[in-house]
Parts: C-alpha cells; structure tokens; sequence
C-alpha cells in the first residue's frame, strides 16, 4: 500500500469528522481474493473504516447501492466520504465481528449454540428486504461487471469451474459432453423468476454483528437474478459448514419472510434452489482452484473439503429436475480423488497458527475466524538485539539461536509455554476444534519473538492431526526470512 493512498483516507477522515486519525490500522492481510485493502481510523472520540480499491467501476457500485439501501432503512454501513479519483472511501465502522467468527465461537462440530442459530434466522429474515423492496426501484445500471446474472454470467462461473478446479485438480472429463450438460442447466436456471436484487457473495464472512444485530457489506457485485442464489450463497457457505437440519429450518424460515413480500409457490421455488446451490458451489469452487492451485495461496484450498462434504449431501438427497449425468458424474471423481481426500485430510487436522512479531507495531490478526489464542511477551529474556554480533542476525540464524539457549530463563520461559500449549492442543483436538493461534512478541521482532515462535514449531511438529504454520512478521517486512541454516534440530 502506498504512502500517498493511506493519506487520502487521513484527509477524508479530517475532512468529516474535523480531527485528524491517531491510529491507522490495517484490518486484513491479503487473505481474500478482492484486493481490497481495509483499514480502521480511530481517535479519542470516533472511528470508522477506509476502503482502498482501484476498480472504479465496483466501488462506484457499492457505493450506489449503499445509499440506495440505506434510504430503505437496511443495515447497511453509512458512508462518510468517497474520493473516487483514488479509489477511495469512509464508511461507517461495524466492529470486528463476522457472522462466521460468531458462528465459530459458537458451535462445538456440529452442536450450534441458540445464539448463532438466531443470528443467522435474523440473517434469512432481512434477506428478501434486499432482494424484493430494495431490488424493485434499484438502478441497475451502474451494476457491474453485468447488470443481471445472464447466460454469460453463468458461463463465466461454470467455465471457471471446468479449468480451475476440475482441470487443475486433475479431474477427468469429456468436455464436449460436460458443456451439453453446462447448457442444459443454464437454460433451467434462467427459466427462473430473475426481476429481483441477486447480492451475488451472500455469504457469512459478508455479514457483521454488532449488538447481536446484523449488517451487510460487500454486495458490490449485485445485479439483478434469481431469489434463490443468495440463499444457496448462505447455506451452502463451505466452510460454515452449517449441519443438513439447521439449513433446512433457515430455508423455511426465508421462505415465511419472502411471503411477506410475494406470493411463495414453495415447491417451485425448491425446484429451481439445489440447481442454484450447485453452480453457487462451482462458482466458490472455481475460485478455491485459481487461488489455491494456480496461485499457489494454500489457505483457500482449505474450503475445498466442506464444498465436497456438500456436494455429498447433494448427491445423496437431492434428485434435479433435469438430467446432468456428465456434470454429477465429475462430482463423483471428486468426491473419489485422492489429491481431494488430501486436501480432506488435512482440514481434519488442528491447525496451529505461530507467529512472531514486533510490540511496536500491530498485533498479529487472526484471519481463521476462531479468535482467542495466546500471546506471549517475550521482552524479559535476554535481548540479542543489543550485541553488535547480532543486529545483522535473526532468531533463525545458529549463533543467536545457541546464545538464547545458554540463558536459563530462555528454558523456564519456553517449559511454561510447552505447557500452557500442550494442555491446549489436547483439548482442541478432543473438542473437535481446527485453529489455535499463539503469537511471540518481542521489541523489534527480530531475535526473541523469532527464536521462540520457532521452538515451539519444532515442538509442535510431527504429532498427529497437528498441522504448524509459522509467520514471522517482522522477518517479512524486512526481507530477512533468508535461507539461512536455523540449527533447529540441534
């Protein structure tokens, strides 16, 4: 992010709230797959949220439909000020909790806590507000990149799919016969009542909470389609994982608030909702496989499994309308794809999440989901950092690594961690949990924080259903995770 880009959002947090920011900071790392950069600006009295994005065209949309929504009383963000010479934007800050994160927090597999289980029948509830009352007077013309989800945005979804999933994860198919079957479902699914708002990334990680009220964002890519992909967005959202029984009772639920907008014929809209939960789910595939495989961004494989969890139930449950025998027969090899059940596998495991980092600067975020973890201050032992031999160093390299380990507190310190970690990771995996985060701090994040975030990987590594990933965020930002040898086994 450039200087120059942060300083538009200081000078429109000024120009509002006629106080300059005292603290800027970055909301996510590059996780996701917009490019968008978020980031919270705070003083004493107020706080709001900067959005950083090239695409014109995509946030003079969500722009636009903002202030359409809100002047039909949605919850949606406020905005406070919009350069779009800079691509830039204010909005109102929402807080920090997403529908996903609450659901996380709130779920032990598949027993989900009452609160979750509300937030998500508010979530349905709300839902045909956007799609009926907003989407009727909605100019969609400044929709982009299509103003309604047409035979072309279908293809592109399905395309997507066939050569970035099936093809890269080395998924047999007749391609000639595969696009009969793309046909045939393109015509079924745009035979459907399409007069409505389709918000197009209905999906729980698009949905915050605050004061256990939700409110939307994200819905920039909204044009107008049919009432059934939003919610084929949401209840099939892979890694939300919600259980068969939950998405059915949120199902009928959508449906007793739609009736409060339209006549509901539930057995014809049921006939045209699994069809738009399987291009919903080719359409996350597609975009799991260019991430994942093509951009080697591992985290966005690990979605893959819930998706193939989901198109098991599909196939065990649902019966089409129509016949997609070459379709459902690529969904078969998947399910039977060993590099898949690879992929299975590991998502089984507790992930463990180590990182190292600098108390001067931001703490490291948890993009998991699962919130909580540990956070060690590594500042009371011995700081390498003040020996000259060592400024140029890191706590990977073998001679800070053997002056770390002849200090005594370096050993309490590290059995007091073993242990605390330990008890924790037997009892995640016992509780069925996937993601523990334990972060070393230290002054610069160089020597201390290194050292011991990468003792306790060492620790860590090789237990069964334990997987290590270490990040060293000072080491990143300063070009220093070299290949130089750790001398960790010794």
């Amino acid at each position: 992010m450039e200087p120059i880009s942060t300083d538009v959002l200081k000078r429109l947090f000024e120009q509002r709230f006629h106080a300059p920011p005292t603290r800027v900071q970055p909301l996510q790392r590059d996780l996701g797959a917009s490019g968008r950069k978020i980031i919270r600006l705070s003083n004493e009295k107020t706080a709001a949220v900067g959005i950083l994005y090239s695409g014109r065209e995509e946030n003079a949309a969500f722009l636009a439909f903002t202030k359409h929504f809100r002047r039909h009383g949605l919850p949606v963000p406020e905005i406070y000020a919009e350069d779009l010479e800079h691509g830039a934007y204010l909005e109102e800050d929402l807080g920090d909790t997403t529908l996903f994160e609450f659901l996380c927090k709130n779920r032990s597999g598949d027993d989900i806590a009452p609160a979750a289980v509300e937030a998500y029948r508010k979530v349905v509830a709300i839902l045909p507000r956007f799609q009926v009352e907003a989407g009727a007077d909605l100019d969609y013309s400044v929709c982009y990149p299509a103003a309604s989800f047409d035979r072309q945005s279908i293809a592109w979804d399905m395309n997507y799919f066939k050569y970035y999933f099936l093809r890269l994860a080395g998924i047999p198919f007749n391609e000639h016969a595969l696009e009969d079957d793309f046909n045939r479902l393109t015509d079924f699914l745009l035979s459907a009542p399409r007069d409505y708002f389709l918000y197009r990334d209905f999906q729980s990680r698009n949905v915050m909470l605050r004061d256990g009220q939700p409110f939307f964002v994200d819905y920039q890519g909204g044009r107008k389609g049919a009432l059934q992909y939003d919610l084929a967005s949401l209840l099939f959202d892979a890694k939300a994982d919600l259980p068969p029984d939950l998405r059915e009772h949120l199902l009928y639920d959508y449906l007793r608030a739609l009736a409060n907008f339209i006549p509901v014929d539930r057995e014809a809209f049921l006939g045209y909702f699994y069809p738009y939960v399987y291009v919903r789910i080719m359409q996350a595939l597609g975009a799991y496989g260019y991430r994942g495989f093509f951009e080697r961004r591992a985290h966005f494989l690990q979605s893959v499994p819930y998706a193939l969890k989901n198109i098991r139930w599909l196939l065990h449950n649902v019966t089409l309308p129509i016949e997609l025998p070459r379709l459902l027969g690529a969904f078969q090899s998947m399910l039977a794809s060993e590099k898949l059940q690879g992929l299975a596998a590991e998502a089984d495991n507790l992930v463990v999440r180590i990182f190292s980092f600098s108390f001067h600067h931001e703490l490291p975020k948890d993009e998991s989901g699962n919130g909580g973890g540990f956070i060690f201050d590594g500042r009371s032992l011995p700081n390498p950092g003040r020996e000259a031999r060592f400024k140029s160093l890191t706590g990977r390299d073998a001679p800070v690594i053997d002056y770390l380990r002849q200090e005594e507190s370096v050993h309490q310190f590290l059995a007091s961690v073993f242990s605390l970690i330990d008890a924790s990771v037997e009892n995640y995996q016992q509780r069925g949990f996937k993601n523990l985060m334990v972060s070393f701090g230290c002054t610069g994040g160089q020597h201390r924080s290194v050292f011991l975030a990468e003792q306790l990987a060492r620790h860590l590594r090789g237990r069964n259903g334990v997987e290590v990933v270490v990040r060293h965020i000072e080491l990143e930002k300063l070009g220093l995770l070299h290949d130089a040898v750790s001398n960790l086994a010794k």
